[in-house]
């Protein structure tokens, strides 16, 4: 697996890393690719979430914390210098293989230092029952792209606060209970954060790919649409029915229906789950027009849906529309 190095040390903002990742999987004909990256108090949120649901706008206007949408699903994350993303691109276009096989990668690296890590669950490693890296993917044609973060330490009131109301109290214990389920590197390990980032790459890469002047123009032209206020903010989707659960190994899913006379109008689908397919094409648009019961609904919906919601089964969904 190769390292993408940036010709420089500059810390740049975090929708240049997520441009970065699109401009590798486009451009650089390699089979495994990584890179790591740290940025400035930034929050960054899933592809399907709504800004106002998960993200605490006024306190990230207080403290100085940018917001950032990603084109990959899973929940809201706060990044700051004090801990690491790391980025993963292959080839392998088997998303659900190559997750497994990247968190794999990283428990084994934490592994090789002496920490109890292992994975769990949809998306996070854990230090026995705390969880110090959590991971989303998306797949664009001809790769997947996974990018998580590494907690070695990290500033835990911007991290609540981002997330959750800034009533002091609620801040308090906020804090008190996410650091009792999230483990910090830095109390498991003797290196510092340059020395684990070192032995990182060392332990997964054997080469390197330095991008040059004319990549990082290519990446800033990429950049631009993370910018802008319509993929931040998106449209607030017209709804006449909100449909909301939690469903085991896949995450929480809400779903805001737009119905006249019983019959689908529009239909919007926001939550943590993972994509792995077009969920537009495969889900959202066979059901406009469609009667909001059930034979109607499972009529119009493929067979398998666990192909475009990673471990969603089709009954589940229906349930779910028809708030059974």
């Amino acid at each position: 697996m190769k390292y993408v190095a940036l010709p420089d040390d500059k810390v740049r903002r975090l929708s240049f890393y997520l441009a970065m990742e699109e401009y590798v999987a486009r451009n650089i004909d390699e089979y495994d690719l990584f890179f790591y990256w740290q940025v400035e108090p930034s929050v960054i949120f899933g592809r399907n979430q709504l800004i106002e649901n998960e993200v605490n706008l006024e306190f990230c206007r207080e403290h100085g914390i940018k917001t950032y949408r990603r084109k990959s699903g899973g929940g809201c994350v706060y990044a700051d210098m004090n801990n690491i993303m790391f980025s993963y691109i292959t080839k392998d276009e088997a998303v659900g293989f190559t997750f497994n096989r990247y968190i794999n990668m990283v428990v084994l690296v934490l592994q090789k230092l002496g920490v109890d890590a292992k994975a769990s669950g949809r998306n996070d490693v854990m230090i026995g029952d705390r969880k110090v890296s959590g991971n989303a993917f998306y797949h664009i044609p001809g790769r997947s792209i996974v990018h998580g973060t590494m907690l070695y330490d990290t500033d835990m009131v911007n991290m609540v606060g981002s997330i959750t109301p800034t009533d002091e109290k609620l801040l308090s214990k906020g804090v008190a209970s996410v650091r009792q389920r999230i483990a910090l590197l830095k109390d498991f390990i003797s290196l510092d954060i340059e020395q684990f980032k070192a032995f990182v790459r060392n332990n997964l890469c054997d080469g390197e790919i330095m991008l040059n002047a004319d990549d990082i123009r290519g990446i800033e032209e990429i950049e631009k649409e993370y910018l802008t206020d319509e993929f931040v903010y998106g449209n607030n989707p017209k709804y006449t029915i909100v449909r909301r659960r939690r469903i085991e190994n896949v995450g929480d899913i809400e779903l805001r229906i737009e119905v006249k006379n019983n019959v689908i109008k529009g239909i919007v689908m926001l939550g943590d789950y993972f994509i792995v397919g077009d969920v537009d094409a495969c889900i959202l648009q066979p059901l406009k027009g469609v009667e909001m019961t059930r034979e109607a609904v499972s009529k119009a919906l493929p067979e398998r849906i666990n192909n475009t919601i990673l471990n969603l089964g089709k009954d589940e969904f229906i349930d779910l529309l028809l708030d059974n």
